[in-house]
């Protein structure tokens, strides 16, 4: 059992136990089988992976509802929140070394794989290659054999600067929402909490653009070449956890809207706050190393 102080706040709370971890394994289990099946053509896998992400998000829901309850029950003291801090932390440093592997493959292929390819030892067997970045021009996607379609890269004007101006943006708007809510102010914390949340759905709708722009006009694909594979690798990976960031401000958001949170507790409210910030900052670096560079 939990050892408490002479307050009713454990000193560290045990939760009892739960069936939420094995029933989550047990959803992502048909997601991995279903999309494995639906990847190599049978039918039902597309079913499998439909119906995993329904029963895991369906678990996610009751999992967080019930840690939601557990801390405006006054069950969480110090040491958790200590734990959740450390948690996060370790989690967003995870996720650098995650887009840091991607931002390497970048720099490896711009400043020694394709000029390898260039140099006088590769000569005979490609014959004519161009070593420049972007590898569009003629002779130069590395594909002599002609396997590459031809493409058009896509530089920094105008939808990848609207959308680093809207990230910037709701970065501003979520520090002023944070501000207010250690001031107590709900009502302010929450209509700065909305923005935020509006200015990340319209960055995802403004990259879907981009996105139906790149394969419909330039032909730029996942295909195309070490460009093509590092761009949509880097920006594709980069949305989604920006779709990850909108859900958690989205439901942090319902939650102040529920009561939850004050201006002495709200970690929930400070970790989603530093995945956000987290992600604008890799944004600033996709966009001067993909679109200006």
């Amino acid at each position: 059992m939990s050892a408490t102080t002479s307050s009713s706040t454990p000193y560290y709370y045990v939760p009892a136990q739960s069936s939420h971890p094995v029933m989550a394994a047990a959803g992502l289990f048909f997601v991995i089988l279903g999309a494995s099946q639906w990847i190599n053509g049978i039918d039902w896998g597309a079913y499998a992976l439909g119906f995993g992400l329904l029963w895991w998000l369906v678990v996610l829901f009751q999992w967080f509802r019930d840690a939601a309850r557990e801390s405006e029950g006054g069950l969480y003291g110090r040491k958790i929140d200590l734990s959740y801090r450390w948690g996060m932390s370790w989690f967003i440093f995870s996720e650098v070394m995650f887009f840091g592997a991607f931002f390497t493959a970048l720099w490896w292929a711009r400043a020694h794989s394709v000029p390898a390819l260039g140099s006088l030892d590769n000569g005979l067997l490609w014959p004519g290659f161009k070593a420049v970045w972007p590898s569009v021009v003629a002779g130069a996607t590395a594909s002599p054999a002609g396997i590459v379609e031809p493409f058009k890269t896509v530089g920094p004007f105008w939808l990848p600067t609207i959308n680093t101006a809207l990230l910037l943006s709701s970065g501003v708007t979520l520090t002023i929402a944070h501000h207010a809510l250690r001031e107590n102010h709900r009502g302010k914390t929450i209509a700065f909490m909305w923005i935020t949340v509006l200015l990340g759905f319209t960055f995802l709708c403004v990259q879907g653009y981009e996105y139906y722009h790149l394969y419909t006009d330039l032909n730029l694909k996942l295909s195309s070449g070490i460009f093509g594979s590092t761009f949509f690798m880097l920006t594709g990976f980069h949305g989604f956890h920006v779709f990850l960031g909108m859900l958690m401000l989205l439901f942090i958001t319902l939650r102040l809207h529920q009561g939850h949170f004050s201006a002495e507790r709200h970690f929930g409210f400070e970790g989603a706050a530093w995945y956000w910030h987290f992600v604008d900052v890799v944004w600033l670096g996709l966009y001067v190393l993909v679109y200006w560079m």
